[in-house]
């Protein structure tokens, strides 16, 4: 399995505009915070268009398609949302955005993923499972802590949306634990078969991400049990934590096993 910087933009790209949507349907969160996520997200497609560009193979082709057209949808509901916003109030805006458009670029980005798992080579179907379970895994994390800092712009919003965001969080952590675990994948790490170069060091970094990204996600739920205003604002900093530790768990068996 090739580690791509190409790959591994357009797979974030993916997922986060993937639980964007997950948020919007929900018409509860402010317009910005549309704006924010498709800004953001549809910034990363463009990169991975940069970094795979002179990529060969129909893989990168299509992986290139893909984010390509993830930055057309989320331009496209980027600017609905926004001119619906200029000609009406906020809530009323909410109303009116349909959220089925920001279900468009993430289709785009499944479409990249498809490219993507062929690019960087090993088995199809693995490859596959790694780039969505990654993509959605990565998203989930970098959205809820994003949406904890919105928290600060409508301190009035209720705490279902983020509790969403984190419960995917944990129901998708044991689907990137397995996927690399998966042969050939991290116990050919921890048992020496695949030398990491320091002494199997990495590989035991790789179960210290798992099982403290896992932590975070648990405390964070509980902290968002608490009442008090600042209990949002804990999650959100765990959840800072939670990315460092998640792109752990998802980048360093990339590189172990490039």
């Amino acid at each position: 399995m090739q580690f791509d910087l190409a790959t591994l933009l357009a797979q974030w790209a993916a997922g986060g505009l993937a639980f964007c949507w997950v948020t919007t349907r929900r018409r509860e969160v402010g317009v910005g915070y549309g704006w924010l996520l498709r800004i953001s997200y549809g910034a990363l497609a463009a990169l991975s268009l940069v970094a795979g560009f002179g990529d060969h193979g129909a893989g990168a082709v299509l992986r290139n398609v893909g984010s390509a057209l993830m930055v057309l949808g989320a331009g496209i509901a980027l600017a609905v949302s926004y001119v619906r916003r200029a000609d009406t109030p906020e809530r009323t805006a909410l109303e009116a955005f349909d959220p089925r458009l920001d279900l468009i670029a993430p289709v785009a980005g499944l479409l990249a993923m498809f490219g993507a798992a062929s690019f960087v080579g090993g088995d199809y179907a693995l490859s596959l499972a790694r780039m969505v379970v990654g993509a959605l895994f990565l998203g989930a994390v970098s959205d809820a802590m994003l949406l904890g800092h919105w928290y600060l712009v409508q301190p009035g919003l209720g705490r279902d949306p983020i509790r969403e965001l984190v419960k995917a969080v944990g129901v998708l952590w044991p689907f990137e634990l397995i996927v690399y675990l998966i042969p050939v994948g991290m116990v050919s790490v921890l048992n020496g078969t695949i030398e990491d170069g320091y002494n199997g060091l990495i590989g035991w970094m790789w179960i210290v991400a798992s099982i403290t990204t896992i932590g975070l996600v648990i405390a964070t739920w509980y902290a968002l049990k608490e009442k008090s205003y600042s209990a949002v604002m804990a999650a959100t900093g765990l959840m800072y934590l939670a990315i460092l530790t998640g792109f752990g768990m998802d980048l360093l068996p990339r590189a172990l096993l490039s």
